[in-house]
């Protein structure tokens, strides 16, 4: 049983999807100050000073500061700036992945090959080259 899980372990699948995991796990944290930190404060200063943070809908009737004070109070509100600030971030990552995938296909496409120099008998099934008459093999003749 150990050997089984120490092979299991020993994959380089597991160790790749280990690595992805931790790569992908900091890169959210990266775009997520990006937005954050960056887009949001110049979209909401565009829009006329907005901070999508302190955006909410007070449901509990009760006057807060701002969203941080109503979460914090445990309020019913619904929070819809921190939404659209996630939102934001799904969509640059989403969008940086499919530049990632895009490179990537494009770098695993076979590349043109020479054409082919042979061609099966239909008769034999024998490679033989493109331009024979007659099969060698089975002395058929060709088309």
């Amino acid at each position: 049983m150990w050997k089984d899980f120490r092979d299991f372990i020993k994959r380089g699948n597991l160790v790749q999807l280990a690595v992805a995991f931790v790569m992908g796990a900091a890169f959210g944290t990266v775009v997520s100050s990006l937005v954050n930190d960056l887009i949001m404060p110049i979209i909401g200063k565009l829009i006329g000073n907005v901070d999508f943070a302190n955006l909410y809908v007070n449901l509990s009737g009760t006057t807060y500061e701002s969203a941080s004070a109503a979460r914090q109070a445990g309020a019913a509100a619904i929070y819809y700036g921190a939404f659209v600030n996630t939102l934001i971030n799904f969509l640059v990552i989403a969008l940086v992945i499919y530049f990632v995938v895009k490179a990537y296909q494009r770098s695993e496409k076979p590349k043109p090959g020479a054409a082919p120099t042979t061609k099966a008998c239909p008769h034999c099934k024998t490679d033989i080259p493109i331009a024979a008459t007659r099969c060698p093999h089975c002395t058929s003749q060709l088309s």
